[in-house]
């Protein structure tokens, strides 16, 4: 069956152990765009995502930014917005009282640090996007005032400091909010409402109303991509997926490294 629309997971599954597109992938991509539309689903942030998009010419594309939260569409419409509420970002923020963690606050295509540390420049590296510093509480009282809340919030620190902060959530917010950690040492937060598969039905639904989520092939690699996996027409684990995305997965194919994705686009459409 060839596949009418194609998501894909950025970080893990679509770029490489560096971060980089392979030249198998993008020629793989441009074979098939637009004809089959290519659409990045992430946790990343939308600056970054169209990063990637120029150098896979999809800039024409919609995007789902913040696993689920926020979808754009062309000329950066915002198609859906899904904010942790700002009562539930501030508390989630300060209950630690010594801000031990790096707390990033994503809005839109917003980045606010606490500084540049340690975590921010690894972010930093790994995105290709610099972000605004400015101290959490100045932050947390402005969007208070403005009655803002994150599209993500990305906590970062040592793993036993996480699990507090992991702890506090499920005691707390386990019904507002969607958390996983994507490392031991990174702890990424959304919206309970949304999540990869509901931001992609709601996607067809506004921009490719003729397709259905069967007429979709989807590829990942972490735990926020299992819904998303699960309820497309294909899903496919790269092979360096985590086990219970492998589990889970109709398909595999081989690792990030190995341009799993590009090699499984040849094979099926």
């Amino acid at each position: 069956m060839h596949y009418k629309l194609i998501c894909s997971d950025i970080d893990g599954t679509l770029l490489d152990v560096n971060r980089k597109l392979s030249s198998e992938t993008i020629e793989a991509v441009k074979r098939i765009h637009p004809s089959i539309p290519f659409i990045l689903v992430s946790s990343r942030m939308p600056k970054s995502i169209r990063l990637l998009q120029k150098e896979l010419d999809t800039y024409d594309s919609p995007l789902i930014a913040y696993n689920g939260a926020l979808i754009i569409g062309k000329h950066g419409k915002v198609i859906n917005s899904i904010e942790i509420p700002f009562s539930i970002t501030n508390q989630i923020c300060t209950f630690l009282p010594d801000n031990s963690v790096h707390f990033s606050l994503y809005n839109q295509d917003e980045w606010l640090v606490p500084s540049i540390d340690y975590w921010a420049k690894r972010e930093q590296n790994n995105t290709r996007v610099s972000p605004e510093v400015r101290p959490l509480s100045e932050t947390l009282s402005l969007w208070k005032k403005n009655q803002k809340g994150a599209h993500k919030i990305m906590a970062m620190g040592k793993a036993s400091e996480l699990n507090q902060v992991e702890s506090f959530i499920i005691k707390t917010f386990k019904d507002q909010v969607n958390f996983y950690r994507s490392k031991d040492t990174y702890l990424e937060i959304s919206n309970k409402k949304t999540d990869k598969a509901s931001a992609l039905k709601y996607l067809l639904t506004k921009i490719y109303p003729h397709l259905k989520m069967n007429d979709v092939m989807a590829f990942g690699d972490n735990h926020n991509d299992k819904t998303m996996l699960e309820q497309v027409g294909l899903g496919i684990a790269v092979a360096n997926a985590k086990s219970e995305i492998l589990a889970c997965a109709s398909f595999h194919t081989l690792t990030n490294h190995n341009h799993g994705v590009a090699l499984a686009i040849e094979k099926y459409n």
